[in-house]
């Protein structure tokens, strides 16, 4: 069963939903989101606790509930929902909250008018409005205490007033309620305001699409209602409407709303565009491939909303001491009351009143919203950079990592291995061949070569799926190079390629297989041992029946524009850079040279993984890896994170995902932790060391009970403030270049 539940203000909220609703029998699996105010929970068929039993309950405890269908939501007050206005169109004085602040101001209003029109009829005035003021809070706190939360803020807040209103400081209770019923306001726009991210996030997808028909018509649909192949039209400005690819037309696209990348994309036909993108400057036909519930803007909601539910470990922490915190200043209060009294001779009236003060300064709220409401700021300003974490424990835990352990191929570098060398070995073999071998652009007898040997390459491999294939064949087709027609194509498994080209048997394979199969000189040799040292695969191309070495051709996955700055930052920040990789050793040993990094290569998974397990033992470890073939030590590693543009397998895979699938953004994801954790601090700093403060001061009868509540909600306010501040977060500190030295 799914609701959504309004007038969660704080993380404490969830704490009193969550007991009521486990007393109750036969439900199970609650799961209550603060952030996008959602309720989760199984009913058993056969439990007497029926749905109304449930809304009867929260409603209780002044929430309001609605039943969550998906795409609408029903509602389960008794309210014509056409008229109901959505809790974030509201102005703070529609609110129930504010209607309930502007109420009270009025009524406390005209209680101060008429102590001054009938002084000797104040106090009964005041005491009027206090019982009115209060009764809402009283009968909340009435209902929690049934339903098992005993010791919360509005229990701490009635017994503050009612007992001010007993030893006759009736215009202070009054001002106590009024004051709290702000506090409470201010919670709830705080508590809006943090949720505005989500909403951001789904504002952008358009609402409708220009659904093309088969005869070439158009009509405006609602863009939810897209299904998989339907074909939609997105014109100059527009953003497209779904997940998909391009059929027809050509344009850049602006995808920073999805991946972060500021720089707009050229995409044309085959290309693949994500919804909420802005399409720039082209006319463009777009094939629905995922409906509205499946884009990418959808699961990186989903992704925020479930990252923003699971709780950090300072927070579960800061729950379970708030749960045995509350109790234990109720019971300080009533020693303060009782003791000094009877002890020291005290006046009974004064430390009544010091002890009811010291309820109010004590509640927890400020206490409790201090890491969620940092932790939230910090998942929402990540999304928005293309750094989506799946929850608050991993947000927490990367900025502890004192190692990152990088794989090698499609994380350091790009993964699309490029030729970067060809080799022709004899120009008699290649001139008795077919002159259709012949590159139109040769200008001189060494580029001919090149070209014929290139050819010949790409013959061989043509129709192979194999990556370095494949980049073979695509080198050759971008130069203009005509391949010949080869026959008899075949494998040999994880050995080599074999083909017929105008009567002759050719094959291309390792140098350990060439150097079985074919003559390699000495000179060849070193060649190959050459390009081998600048950490370049390389593939040998032999006619199998004269044993004879017809070229090279040399291959490397190069890296990352951003490899060498991402690498340096993290040093800078004292994070220590490790490349695992199961290439071979001269290969990863040029590449780790290159970026200045510890290396191990030839890794079998399971070498991976024991690796991983040795460096934990020190410190904090991270992996980042494309989050397909790393599972298992994404899995392992403290911290596992998914670089590659955020696709399914990397998003379920690892603890957190680069869209952008840039090395620098390991040194923004690491700075974000920090600055959370350095605001969560800031946090707990404030709303403990400012109850510290007014609890000594009201001990000593300096402050009394308005200030006490002034001090509950300025910290609530406060916390919530700074938490906010962390949506301006930048990222991590620009490197800091040395001065070139002029001699």
């Amino acid at each position: 069963m799914k609701y959504r539940i309004e007038g969660m203000d704080c993380a404490s909220c969830i704490g009193k939903i969550e007991t009521a609703l486990k007393r109750m029998p036969g439900v199970s699996d609650v799961k209550l989101n603060f952030a996008t105010e959602t309720l989760e929970l199984s009913l058993a068929p056969d439990a007497p606790t029926q749905a109304s039993d449930i809304e009867k309950t929260i409603k209780s405890l002044g929430f309001g509930i609605s039943a969550n269908t998906g795409q609408q939501t029903v509602s389960a007050i008794d309210i014509d929902s056409d008229n109901q206005m959505a809790p974030q169109d509201k102005r703070w004085w529609q609110t129930q909250k504010g209607k309930q602040v502007v109420g009270l101001g009025i009524l406390m209003g005209s209680a101060y008018a008429l102590s001054l029109l009938f002084p000797a009829y104040g106090i009964w005035v005041f005491a009027i409005a206090v019982i009115v003021g209060v009764f809402p809070f009283a009968r909340k706190a009435l209902a929690l205490a049934k339903t098992g939360s005993l010791f919360s803020i509005e229990t701490l807040m009635s017994v503050a007033v009612l007992g001010a209103l007993i030893i006759g400081e009736a215009e202070e209770a009054a001002a106590v309620v009024f004051l709290f019923s702000i506090g409470e306001l201010f919670e709830s726009i705080a508590a809006d305001r943090a949720r505005a991210g989500i909403r951001a996030l789904a504002s952008l997808v358009p609402k409708t699409a220009i659904l093309l028909d088969t005869q070439g018509g158009q009509r405006d649909v609602p863009a939810a209602s897209l299904q998989v192949n339907d074909l939609v039209l997105v014109r100059p400005g527009d953003r497209v409407s779904a997940d998909g690819s391009i059929v027809q037309g050509a344009s850049s696209l602006d995808d920073s709303p999805v991946t972060g990348e500021s720089v707009p994309v050229a995409k044309t036909m085959g290309d693949n565009v994500f919804a909420g993108s802005i399409n720039i400057d082209g006319v463009l036909q777009v094939r629905v491939e995922k409906t509205a519930a499946d884009n990418t803007i959808a699961k990186i909601i989903e992704l925020v909303e479930q990252a923003q539910a699971s709780k950090a470990p300072t927070a579960r922490f800061i729950e379970k001491f708030s749960r045995y915190y509350t109790p234990a200043v109720m019971a300080i209060a009533a020693l303060i009351i009782i003791v000094p009294p009877l002890a020291m001779g005290g006046d009974w009236g004064t430390w009544l009143y010091r002890g009811l003060a010291l309820l109010l300064i004590a509640c927890p709220c400020a206490l409790v919203l201090s890491t969620p409401a940092a932790i939230a700021s910090g998942l929402a300003v990540g999304a928005r950079r293309g750094l989506l974490i799946k929850g608050g424990s991993a947000l927490e835990t990367i900025g502890k990592v004192k190692t990152v352990a990088f794989d090698k191929t499609g994380t350091l570098t790009e993964g699309k291995p490029r030729v970067t060398d060809i080799v022709a070995f004899t120009q008699e073999y290649l001139s008795s061949q077919d002159q259709g071998l012949q590159s139109q652009d040769s200008q001189d007898q060494g580029s001919q070569g090149q070209d014929e040997v290139l050819a010949l390459f790409a013959s061989v491999e043509t129709g192979s799926s194999h990556p370095l294939a494949e980049a073979i064949v695509s080198h050759a087709e971008a130069a203009k190079i005509v391949i010949p027609v080869a026959s008899k194509a075949s494998a040999t498994a994880g050995k080599a390629v074999h083909a017929t080209i105008a009567g002759r048997a050719l094959a291309i394979g390792s140098p350990v297989y060439a150097a079985d199969e074919a003559s390699i000189s000495a000179e060849q040799q070193a060649q190959i041992e050459a390009l081998q040292n600048e950490g370049k695969t390389v593939s040998v191309l032999f006619d199998e029946q004269s044993r004879e070495v017809l070229g090279l051709v040399a291959l490397r996955d190069e890296l990352r524009d951003d490899a060498h700055e991402g690498v340096a930052q993290l040093k800078a920040m004292g994070v220590r850079s490790v490349m695992l990789t199961g290439d071979n050793r001269l290969t990863a040993q040029a590449l780790a040279s290159n970026l200045d990094v510890e290396w191990e290569a030839e890794l079998l998974p399971e070498d991976k993984l024991r690796l991983l397990n040795e460096m934990k033992n020190n410190s904090k470890i991270a992996m980042v890896g494309d989050g397909i073939n790393d599972a298992p030590a994404l899995a392992t590693a403290d911290v596992g994170i998914a670089m590659g543009g955020g696709t399914d397998v990397a998003i379920e895979t690892a603890d957190i995902a680069l869209l952008k699938s840039r090395v620098t953004d390991m040194a923004h994801l690491i700075a974000l932790s920090r600055a959370t954790m350095t605001n969560i601090h800031q946090n707990v700093i404030f709303a403990l060391g400012l109850k510290g403060v007014f609890l000594i001061t009201t001990v000593f009868g300096i402050t009394g009970l308005w200030i006490a509540v002034l001090a509950d909600a300025g910290a609530t306010v406060l916390v919530t403030l700074n938490a906010l501040r962390l949506l301006r977060f930048k990222g991590a500190p620009p490197l800091v270049t040395a001065p070139k030295v002029v001699k």
